[in-house]
């Protein structure tokens, strides 16, 4: 009984540092993707969204987590992203459908 309940306070332990790991790369890609659209990053955070088991290429399975984050295109609003993760791989980031900044109507 002991040698399992000290498997599964490994297990834990091991899950609570992974997901610190892949949390940071998700902060990382989250910045980069809105330094790149010239947008700003709001609270310089993620959170998580949702967590479950996928395979990756190779067929193994392994936790896929997805994260929200807040931007803003003009500095007045707040727009959502999300972020999912493989693993530690960046599978899709998403800065969502924004409005064009100005309309320019051509006379």
């Amino acid at each position: 009984m002991e040698l399992l309940a000290l498997l599964l306070l490994t297990a834990l332990g091991w899950l609570w540092y992974d997901s610190l790991n892949v949390r940071e790369i998700a902060v990382r890609a989250a910045r980069e993707a809105c330094a790149t659209e010239s947008l700003l990053f709001l609270d310089d955070t993620v959170g998580i969204a949702s967590v479950k088991l996928a395979r990756n290429g190779d067929g193994h399975i392994q936790l896929q987590r997805a994260y929200d984050f807040e931007f803003s295109d003009t500095g007045d609003n707040r727009l959502k992203g999300s972020v999912v993760m493989l693993g530690q791989r960046v599978v899709l980031l998403n800065v969502g459908v924004r409005p064009p900044a100005a309309l320019h109507r051509v006379v």
